[in-house]
């Protein structure tokens, strides 16, 4: 079974780029896996992406952890413990990593056991970090050896095909370009044994000391205590009102505020509850007038004597 593990981060098509590899390798006849793994959904999180594949069904699931491919579209990611990128490899890996910097100055920085490649900034096309994805995908498919040209660009095409002929052509290009220039490495990437569960080590646990219930047990036990909490504390802005300006309607602050820290009084005079207002500034936000600003905490307390 092949297991390649693509590192990338948010925008640079890493979960486009296991897709594009998975249908590649069902199209020249392997079943597949091929999934995304992330935390934070945001351009320029770290995130990973796997692909399986095998000629007889697969029954592995979930993370690989010990890839055949490591394929790092961004090599910032490398000196990053939460992206693990060298989790798992052993001397059977070949990593690939999308950068400027030689190859052997990598395996010296890793001391990495397996081997070592890296795609050349002008195959990767950094500049245009959108078709890095396409890219190691073409790098990836010629490192594999058994991803035809022809059923490489059949997948990009499939993969891409509800955006248009001008991305079409720019990832084509991009993933072409790279599975050409991993001709002297064609095939480096052999299939990985089969693992089995009775194999399967043992995870690292922390061993935490039992604390007796009335130190570990939470301080508030009864309900209807949240005004125990005093979430004023979060606060970084104070909403502070200019009772000159005003109007007295009663209801548009406090109905607004999320946590009823408005109160109003018989008069219609809206007074703030700040040992629980956490400063969201949605009242300043909605009054009419104006009437209420945002101060900066370490400024309101300067100015209170």
């Amino acid at each position: 079974m092949y297991r390649i593990r693509f590192h990338g981060r948010g925008g640079q098509g890493t979960k486009t780029a296991s897709r594009m590899l998975g249908t590649a390798f069902f199209l020249a006849g392997y079943q597949v896996q091929d999934a995304p793994r992330y935390g934070a959904e945001r351009r320029g999180a770290p995130i990973f992406a796997y692909v399986r594949a095998a000629k007889e069904a697969i029954h592995e699931r979930g993370v690989i952890r010990e890839p055949n491919l490591v394929v790092v579209a961004d090599d910032s990611l490398v000196p990053v413990p939460a992206a693990g990128v060298l989790q798992g490899a052993t001397a059977r890996s070949v990593m690939l990593i999308s950068s400027s910097e030689s190859a052997a100055t990598w395996r010296d920085r890793l001391n990495f056991p397996g081997t070592v490649l890296t795609l050349p900034a002008e195959a990767s096309e950094q500049a245009e970090l959108c078709f890095v994805g396409a890219a190691c995908t073409g790098a990836a498919a010629r490192l594999l050896g058994v991803i035809p040209r022809a059923i490489l660009e059949a997948a990009v095409r499939e993969e891409l095909s509800a955006l248009g002929e001008d991305i079409i052509r720019r990832n084509l290009e991009q993933a072409l370009a790279a599975f050409d220039c991993m001709e002297p490495h064609a095939g480096s990437v052999n299939e990985g044994v089969a693992f089995s569960v009775a194999d399967a080590k043992a995870p690292d646990w922390i061993d935490l000391p039992v604390d007796e219930s009335d130190a570990a047990a939470a301080a508030i036990h009864a309900s209807a205590t949240s005004v125990e909490v005093r979430t004023g504390l979060w606060r970084v802005l104070r909403p502070v009102i200019d009772y000159d300006r005003c109007n007295r309607c009663w209801w548009v602050c406090s109905e607004f505020c999320p946590d009823s820290a408005i109160k109003v009084d018989a008069d219609g005079r809206p007074e703030i509850d700040y040992d629980h207002c956490k400063g969201c500034m949605i009242c300043v936000a909605q009054c009419p007038p104006h009437a209420i600003a945002a101060v900066p905490e370490q400024e309101f307390s300067e100015k209170t004597p």
